[in-house]
């Protein structure tokens, strides 16, 4: 009888240090899928100004630039994989602009 008790009470111990770590853990991965959507959002913006100062006619055919366009777009997929991976929350009203933007910079891109 007494080791059932034991058992017993071993096992509610255990859940319990469990049920903590694993609210823990949540935690911690929310914190990261809130920051990886900042991180996405900033690097995002960044590539639309690398883009659109490319386009100024001051330094429209500079390589080093267009270098580092192909680089950003290589990382910015590098993010999007992880942001299919967490599945986080984004700023959609805030995606939106960026993608507009975007569009913008490539229309104007395009015409020169």
């Amino acid at each position: 009888m007494i080791m059932v008790s034991l058992i017993a009470l071993g096992s509610v111990i255990f859940n319990v240090l469990m049920g903590w770590y694993l609210v823990r853990l949540l935690r911690k991965f929310l914190y990261i899928s809130e920051n990886m959507a900042d991180l996405y959002l900033a690097f995002k913006s960044f590539e639309i100004f690398t883009e659109s100062l490319y386009s100024m006619d001051t330094f429209y055919g500079e390589p080093v630039i267009q270098e580092l366009i192909g680089k950003t777009k290589d990382v910015r997929e590098e993010l999007e994989l992880f942001r299919e991976t967490f599945e986080y929350t984004l700023d959609d009203e805030l995606e939106e602009q960026l993608d507009e933007i975007a569009a913008e910079a490539q229309e104007a891109q395009e015409i020169n």
